[in-house]
């Protein structure tokens, strides 16, 4: 950081020290500490909660910045805007790392820190994300950081056109590009890490290789013999066929969306290529899908998977807004929060009936003669695909485990964007048995990598087994939860996971909302139970 920024850094923590003597910092204050509790070296503690929160608004507002032009990005902005919404990412980016790691921020958080009992319970959450996010960036020089957002940008943008063209070689040298930077980025931030792990840390807090190897084998050995076991057995005929016209799609899922119990008042909703939940804030959150005329199913479950996403964000407590704190967790938790109002309610047999109900107003022609039992059937049919977001919730997560794979070689070294599609359709005709026709439903079918996103896919299969463990202790907790489902009246649902998960915002670890919520730590037999109870009474097979 240059001498002029550092002065001028000085100067506000003067200005907020002379602010703090003569008014109050806005937050309730605590009780006065015990007698000999407070650290000498904390001078001012009023001034240096005064900081905090001047760091918290300054972070705010260049986050509801780059939350608002990230997400309109894919969803209205021009082809030719690429260029200069890379430049003002990257400047937008900069500031953010230089505010959260000028030097006198870092001593202000160590002296916070050291003093627990000058802070109520908000603020001293604060300073531990603030610490954390803080060290995150801290040791990655900001040119490095601000020509990531860049390329990433850019990156993007490539790979939204080479999807719709099938175009491979136009998206490689970006992945290359992307991975090398965020290699050499993951060496500024834990040198003696291994770059994967530090990515994998980032997207779910307290995880690395080890703890996904174990999960994952833990999957394996219950979705591999219990998939051969439903490919052998008798396939269901049900089908949700016809036409469906896109203007009313986007009408049925509006009415999704507040049957989920969003506020359409905080929400926006659109179309975009790869449908994805962001935004600025709690109250303003983006969701998007995309409709598909031969099939209404792709638009009803991508917009209660995103529904469920925003649930989350627009549900955290509104006494964290404006801070660290206001927002989902982690990616694995936010997935939990999506991926149960996608499968365990969404696909669930008592849901079947209020689902249909909703989509024959819309579409009476081609919905006219089909039951709830036939509508639920259709949806939880189980065989290999080669499409991760349509995948049934049995198969679902061999697709992860081919991201996973692929994406811990690309950063060892022992492949290049070059060997991705090769080893996309080795892995995919040995994982689920299907061979992949083109690049459009093979490694360019998603938006993550393009986004330098390596470490996010785990959290989908991570999120889904946190959803079953959260379902089962809700139903202990006494939710009549295919009550709430049979009626359309999700309120007991939200409700409970309101109260245990949402509200918390990033106050609390997915580790320990889990402790907290289920009083254990997660599980992973609650998903494979889920997974072979399921498919087992669908499939009818033997026990």
């Amino acid at each position: 950081m240059d001498k002029t920024r550092k002065n001028e850094r000085a100067l506000e923590h003067e200005a907020a020290v002379a602010e703090a003597d003569d008014t109050a910092t806005g937050i309730d204050e605590p009780a006065a500490p015990a007698a000999g509790t407070l650290n000498a070296a904390l001078l001012n503690p009023k001034a240096d909660i005064a900081v905090l929160d001047a760091l918290e608004n300054e972070l705010f507002a260049l986050g509801y910045t780059l939350g608002e032009i990230i997400s309109f990005a894919d969803v209205i902005d021009p082809d030719g805007a690429t260029e200069d919404r890379g430049e003002a990412l990257a400047y937008l980016v900069q500031k953010r790392q230089e505010a959260l790691c000028a030097p006198e921020i870092g001593a202000v958080l160590d002296r916070l820190e050291a003093n627990p009992a000058i802070l109520n319970e908000k603020q001293a959450a604060e300073v531990k994300i603030l610490k954390r996010d803080r060290a995150q960036l801290v040791d990655v020089p900001v040119e490095e950081q601000a020509a990531l957002s860049r390329l990433q940008n850019e990156s993007s943008a490539v790979w939204h056109k080479a999807k719709l063209a099938d175009d491979w070689a136009s998206f490689e040298p970006y992945l290359d590009q992307i991975v090398e930077a965020q290699i050499r980025i993951a060496g500024y931030k834990n040198a003696g890490k291994d770059p994967y792990d530090v990515w994998l840390d980032e997207y779910e807090h307290g995880t690395d290789r080890t703890f996904y190897d174990e999960f994952f084998t833990e999957l394996k050995d219950t979705v591999v013999p219990l998939l051969a076991d439903v490919v052998a057995a008798d396939q269901p005929t049900e089908a949700v066929e016809g036409t469906f016209g896109e203007g009313r799609q986007w009408a049925l899922a509006r009415e999704l969306v507040k049957l989920e119990g969003l506020d359409m008042d905080r929400l926006w909703l659109g179309a975009t290529e790869h449908p994805f939940t962001g935004g600025p804030g709690r109250n303003f959150v983006i969701v998007t899908g995309h409709a598909h005329e031969d099939d209404v199913l792709s638009n009803v479950y991508s917009i209660l998977h995103e529904g469920g996403h925003a649930l989350y964000e627009q549900n955290v407590d509104e006494k964290l807004n404006r801070t660290c704190l206001c927002s989902g967790t982690s990616c694995g938790m936010h997935e939990a929060q999506s991926r149960f109002f996608e499968n365990y309610i969404g696909r669930s047999k008592a849901f079947a009936r209020p689902l249909l109900e909703i989509m024959k107003r819309h579409f009476p022609g081609p919905l006219g003669r089909l039951t709830p039992n036939q509508l639920y059937i259709a949806a939880n049919r189980a065989e290999p695909s080669l499409i991760r977001t349509e995948a049934d919730e049995l198969t679902y997560p061999l697709h992860i485990i081919v991201r996973y794979e692929i994406e811990q070689l690309l950063f060892s070294g022992e492949a290049k964007a070059a060997d991705v599609p090769r080893l996309w359709k080795e892995r995919y005709k040995s994982y689920l048995g299907v061979d992949v026709p083109d690049y459009q439903r093979g490694p360019l079918q998603d938006v993550h990598w393009s986004q330098g996103s390596f470490g996010y896919f785990p959290t989908y299969a991570l999120g889904s087994a946190y959803g079953a463990q959260l379902k089962y202790k809700m139903v202990e907790d006494g939710v009549d939860f295919d009550g709430a489902c049979g009626s359309g009246d999700l309120a007991p649902i939200r409700a409970w996971l309101g109260h245990a998960i949402w509200r918390h915002g990033r106050s609390k670890d997915s580790a320990e909302l889990i402790q907290g919520a289920c009083g254990e730590p997660f599980s992973a037999h609650y998903f494979c139970d889920y997974l072979r109870e399921k498919f087992s009474s669908l499939y009818r097979l033997k026990a």
